[in-house]
């Protein structure tokens, strides 16, 4: 105490902030300055729960994880827990760069509460899950943060404990492994009854694994219930929307100029309901009279394979006879629960195919097809083959 006196004494002589002070305590209570990564949250978390926690960047995700796993202390209230606790927060951490795979295992499960013997009797089946047997001596300086992240899932996945809060850092493993995560969080709450917490922004994955989800607005509870419910409300609130600009190019005969995502209705989403129609709207620009040339749509699977090919003339043929120079945008309609649950990226271009001519071609841009509990099996839409579905094309101006 003494010590802290002095350090609180020498901060104040020297006119800085009092590091024993209470976080936030310089600001009154109803100053404008004052921001709470977390306030009023009020929720209960049952045993054997998956809850997912989503929420824009900022919303208190990982400050709710951290005060959950005792790094951080709330500036008021309480939080009571009942069992004991693993977390998976950061890449890396619990491990020493100079130490061997094998060496941060034994630290890493010191450090989450296993004492030598039960990380030795678990030993094979953590190297067996994380698949790095094979650099399990080498030092993890020279390990990827994939490596790290399966080293450091394996270990918290296979301690005796009964919550396991895990934050987005699964986004950093391959696809597979993702995969493996999930399941593997589901089999432990399924068959051992311990429950589990997840952030992430990967819709998809709280859809997969979680049975209830907690949505968080600027620090404070904007939903807590079911996880159909819970993305449904995160979908409505986002106001990130899918949109992409590109600068005119007046040197080229016809440019793609816009390409946007928009729900049934015309507003903006970055992400949509599988079951639900969407937009993908596109804006260009016919700089000097052409004739022959069309807008093309490609749409790309989660692993990158054409899906969709589709252009505007094969809804208005009577384009190929000539475009007048001037602003035009079209509307292609995709219909609800033609895709399955994943990441598309999309891309339009305009040219004359006959010539082999591309005037304008957009960078890949990315949406999502989020599952929100609508549709009963999650592998009965798209398959990964180019579709001959007729899209239908309107013209929105132009």
């Amino acid at each position: 105490m003494l010590f802290k006196d002095l350090q609180s004494l020498v901060a104040r002589m020297r006119k800085q902030g009092d590091p024993n002070s209470k976080i936030g305590s310089e600001y009154p209570e109803r100053s404008p300055d004052r921001i709470w990564a977390l306030r009023n949250l009020d929720l209960g978390i049952e045993a054997g729960d998956r809850v997912g926690i989503i929420g824009r960047n900022g919303a208190g995700k990982s400050t709710l994880l951290k005060i959950l796993s005792r790094i951080t202390a709330p500036t008021e209230g309480i939080v009571r827990i009942r069992g004991r606790v693993t977390s998976l927060l950061e890449v890396g951490t619990g491990f020493h760069p100079e130490l061997t795979g094998r060496e941060n295992v034994y630290l890493n499960g010191a450090i989450q509460g296993m004492r030598r013997w039960e990380i030795k009797r678990k030993l094979d089946e953590i190297v067996d899950f994380s698949e790095v047997g094979k650099f399990l001596d080498t030092p993890v300086k020279r390990y990827s943060s994939g490596m790290y992240i399966r080293l450091a899932f394996a270990v918290v996945a296979h301690l005796d404990s009964d919550i396991l809060l895990a934050d987005e850092v699964l986004a950093v493993g391959d696809l597979a492994f993702q995969q493996k995560c999930l399941g593997k969080m589901e089999e432990m709450s399924k068959n051992q009854g311990r429950t589990v917490v997840f952030v992430s922004h990967q819709l998809n994955a709280i859809s997969e694994l979680c049975t209830k989800a907690i949505v968080l607005e600027r620090g404070s509870l904007a939903f807590a219930g079911s996880v159909r419910e819970g993305l449904s409300r995160y979908l409505a609130s986002s106001d990130a929307p899918a949109m992409l600009r590109i600068e005119n190019d007046p040197t080229l005969a016809m440019a793609i100029t816009g390409l946007r995502i928009t729900d049934a209705d015309g507003a903006p989403a970055s992400s949509v309901p599988i079951d639900r129609d969407f937009c993908i709207e596109i804006d260009y620009v016919v700089n000097q009279e052409l004739s022959g040339a069309y807008v093309a749509l490609h749409l790309y699977s989660p692993g990158h394979l054409l899906l969709i090919d589709s252009c505007d003339i094969d809804c208005h043929p009577e384009f190929l006879a000539g475009r007048a120079p001037g602003a035009s945008s079209f509307r292609v309609v995709i219909p609800g629960n033609l895709l399955n649950q994943g990441k598309y990226d999309v891309e339009a271009w305009a040219g004359i195919p006959k010539r082999r001519v591309k005037f304008s071609q957009t960078s890949l841009f990315s949406f999502e097809i989020v599952d929100t509990g609508s549709v009963t099996s999650k592998h009965n839409s798209t398959r990964d083959c180019l579709l001959a579905v007729p899209l239908q094309w309107e013209l929105l101006s132009g």
